[in-house]
């Protein structure tokens, strides 16, 4: 049975196609990993059939009564909204039709008897449906989830705004599970999230018995629960059966055979075109240059679409620093509350060290908190001599309007526009994106304009916060070639093994020393 059927899609932005008519059918209980490039609309795909966005042209149409739950990687949580009330709006359908019902109640003592009947009848009506949907019970249901997901120790008065992105995450992801649709639209849901849910999502996606449609460039995590690949590119959406490994199979041939194709033809118009021009003004050999003429008119021409940029990153690096790149004496890190116990830590140059760990137990404050950015409930950390740092942040301000060449002026000002272009188009952007508002981008677009801020400053010290999150796979593949070439020491956040593994020297476990409950 069809859920969903997308047909004659075509949708841009400005100048800038983003798709040309696609079509697409989604069929029960298939689980599906649409996958392509950053930028290549995936996000908007899922903004388009969610109704969020509206198309230039096609059609979008869901079955009668389907229930759509979208996890977004750009969903906004408001300050003053706390985890409960998150939660509980899951259910704002049972909470409407409950005002609904009381305010039918209030209304009763106007009605005239025949009038009533039928308002009694609409009102209990109304009462079978909330007690089927469980609607007495949601406190017990809110509480059930949040205690699977980790999220109850938070607690649930916490305001959102508060929480760390992979609490955040968390906090959706329940929202959506008490939703209970008949389809996920599941958008990056492993960012920021730590091993232990992303093996708790990972059993729960292969048990999920409707359909879904997850966006990821986590291969493994992709692979464990999909059974078939959507693949956006060039402004199409291509359907292959199997997991990522089995595309990327059927992909490259189709790729080589159409290659070759393509080589034969261009000898075959050389040819034709050859042949035209010597034989068309000989009287005895014009007619079969005609004929030659006419099948070059008529023939279909191949044509390969233009290779993806793909993102080249090269770290500067500084002068050699001390030996030391940091010390802390019983640092205590954390917001109110102390986040960990008394830490004394060191790093000496060269290391690659990695910070793993559940969510919210402090590795992003660690980083911030060495930076000074965040100043220590007590204790210290002192710096070593000669440090040149570079910093990459787990996301970037949404409020901000620079295009992505004002934003690398801002942090470069002695760049000619010229190396602003050749800087940018190096981390594998396009014209059209480098002329872009930073805000419009996908989050891997953005991520490559950050890591573009980076590689173009000197520095001899890296901490990296989340780097992968939203990257595709070739930027995935460059920035851990680009790390292992880099000759300066490396402090990261980091949730995929298989990214560090081979490029860490040291793993440090969080958990170890954080005084929140895991």
């Amino acid at each position: 049975m069809s859920i969903l059927n997308v047909e004659h899609l075509t949708h841009g932005f400005g100048d800038r196609a983003i798709f040309e008519d696609v079509s697409f059918r989604l069929l029960k209980g298939e689980h599906i990993g649409l996958i392509g490039a950053n930028g290549e609309g995936k996000s908007t795909f899922m903004n388009i059939i969610t109704g969020k966005l509206m198309p230039d042209e096609g059609k979008i149409e869901w079955a009668k009564n389907v229930r759509v739950g979208y996890l977004d990687q750009h969903t906004v949580l408001e300050k003053g909204m706390t985890i409960e009330t998150v939660l509980k709006s899951a259910f704002d359908f049972l909470f409407d039709m409950e005002k609904e019902m009381n305010a039918i109640y209030e209304s009763l003592g106007d009605a005239d008897p025949e009038k009533m009947d039928e308002m009694m009848e609409e009102a209990g009506t109304i009462s079978d449906l909330l007690t089927m949907h469980d609607f007495y019970m949601i406190d017990a249901k809110v509480e059930e989830v949040a205690r699977a997901l980790g999220i109850l120790d938070l607690g649930l008065d916490r305001d959102v705004t508060e929480l760390s992105g992979g609490q955040r995450t968390k906090v959706l992801m329940a929202k959506l599970l008490l939703e209970k649709p008949d389809i996920l639209l599941l958008d990056e849901p492993t960012n920021y999230l730590d091993a232990e849910h992303i093996e708790w999502l990972k059993r729960y996606l292969n048990e999920y018995e409707n359909a879904f449609i997850l966006i990821s460039h986590d291969i493994p995590f992709l692979n464990s629960v999909i059974n078939l690949i959507y693949h956006m590119d060039n402004r199409k959406l291509e359907r292959y059966v199997g997991d990522y490994d089995k595309f990327k199979e059927v992909y490259e041939m189709k790729k080589s055979q159409l290659e070759a194709a393509y080589n034969k033809q261009q000898q075959e118009i050389k040819d034709l075109k050859d042949f035209v021009a010597r034989n068309k003004a000989r009287v005895a050999t014009r007619n079969m240059a005609m004929s030659r003429q006419k099948k070059l008119d008529k023939m279909d021409v191949i044509e390969l679409a233009a290779e993806k940029p793909k993102p080249e990153f090269n770290f500067k690096e500084a002068r050699t620093p001390g030996k030391y790149i940091f010390t802390t004496k019983d640092l205590v890190i954390g917001y109110d509350e102390p986040l960990s116990s008394p830490l004394n830590l060191e790093m000496e140059r060269g290391s690659r060290i990695v910070l793993t760990g559940a969510n919210g137990i402090g590795k992003t404050t660690l980083l911030k908190s060495i930076l000074g950015l965040i100043p220590a409930l007590s204790g210290g950390v002192e710096l070593g001599d000669y440090l040149e740092i570079g910093y990459f942040e787990q996301e970037m301000d949404q409020g901000i309007t620079t295009t992505c060449i004002e934003e690398i002026w801002q942090t470069f000002p002695g760049f000619t526009q010229y190396e602003v272009r050749s800087a940018l188009a190096k981390c594998g952007l396009t014209t059209k994106h480098i002329e872009s508002q930073v805000r419009v981008l996908s989050g891997g677009e953005q991520a490559k304009v950050r890591l573009c801020k980076l590689i173009n400053k000197p520095t001899n010290i890296l901490l990296l916060d989340e780097p992968t999150n939203h990257l595709d796979v070739d930027a995935k593949d460059e920035l851990k070639r680009a790390l292992k070439a880099y000759k300066g020491s490396i402090l990261m956040v980091c949730h995929e093994p298989e990214f560090y593994d081979g490029l860490a020297t040291d793993v440090w476990d969080c958990s170890r020393w954080t005084t929140r409950t895991v």
